[in-house]
């Protein structure tokens, strides 16, 4: 699509490090993509960053770190929002849409140590930071005797939580510390299928207002195809369950052979018990496959009591 040189995006994005890291990529992919657009970005504070002492569980979820970008986006001070896919609700309010998925990187979670050589390797009993209900039900699992504490805060802030000893591991997303030059303190990678991602983990999106189509068109340019058939399952499991901050669950999609492969995890709330599912469907039709995979988990976890 060709550009005018006067032509301008305005980018709204949180200030943390790695917001800024996603958002900046996303400039200079389009600034590439197309040389005569200047691309603007409006760094902002959400209510999400703000409140660093609860879990998002409790406080409202994930919605919170999106609230204020789409505030600049209605006002006219931003044309789109960069995010995490795996931060933004299932489904958007009508006057927003997600323009473009990105190629994902890294869906995995990574387990960072002081000392321990890997997650079965911790001592017992050792002290392991996550705010995720999916993360801690999952390490239940494979390892009922930690002591399951919340972390909250930016990468910046868990690293230095860990090196000061408050934890002796914490859990974070892969993708955010390979993003922001951590990927040597990592660990273990932690990978499916004992250990799933969040719906849409490791993949960014763009979201701009439902009627600038000019905008959805003009960020098509870096969308994934294959990420966006894989997220559509996974969100649409996701969507049918109700997930939210308040659930454990966890859905991964991939492509095999022409055929895309789903699996998924649902724990209770007290993140103590869970169950698995997988499915293989037609990639023509993501939505259907993650509903089927999503009426599966609940009939086992109606059979398993939660």
């Amino acid at each position: 699509m060709p550009m005018r040189s006067n032509t301008e995006l305005r980018i709204a994005t949180r200030e943390s490090a790695l917001a800024l890291w996603q958002a900046n990529f996303v400039a200079d992919s389009l600034r590439r993509c197309y040389p005569g657009l200047r691309v603007e970005l409006l760094p902002m504070t959400t209510r999400g960053d703000q409140i660093q002492d609860r879990p998002l569980s409790s406080i409202g979820g994930k919605g919170l770190f999106l609230k204020e970008l789409e505030v600049a986006m209605l006002e006219g001070r931003a044309d789109c929002a960069v995010h995490s896919l795996k931060d933004v609700p299932m489904q958007l309010e009508p006057a927003f849409q997600l323009a473009a998925v990105l190629q994902r990187a890294s869906p995995f979670d990574a387990l960072l140590c002081r000392s321990a050589a890997g997650l079965m390797h911790l001592p017992l009993g050792a002290r392991v930071g996550s705010s995720s209900l999916r993360r801690q039900v999952q390490l239940h699992a494979l390892r009922p005797d930690l002591r399951l504490l919340d972390l909250r805060g930016n990468v910046n802030t868990r690293l230095r939580k860990l090196n000061e000893g408050d934890f002796d591991a914490i859990v974070l997303a892969q993708a955010g510390l390979d993003r922001l030059g951590f990927a040597s303190q990592i660990t273990e990678v932690l990978r499916a299928p004992d250990f799933l991602p969040s719906a849409g983990q490791g993949a960014l999106a763009i979201e701009c207002l439902s009627h600038r189509e000019d905008i959805a068109v003009l960020l098509q340019v870096l969308a994934d195809q294959q990420t966006w058939t894989c997220v559509r399952a996974e969100r649409s499991l996701a969507q049918a369950l109700g997930g939210s901050c308040q659930m454990p669950l966890a859905a991964f999609a991939t492509l095999q052979d022409d055929q895309l492969r789903a699996q998924a995890m649902l724990g209770d709330q007290t993140a103590r018990h869970l169950v698995r599912a997988e499915l293989t469907g037609s990639v023509s039709n993501p939505e259907a496959l993650g509903l089927a995979l999503a009426t599966q988990l609940q009939h086992m976890a109606q059979e398993a009591g939660f």
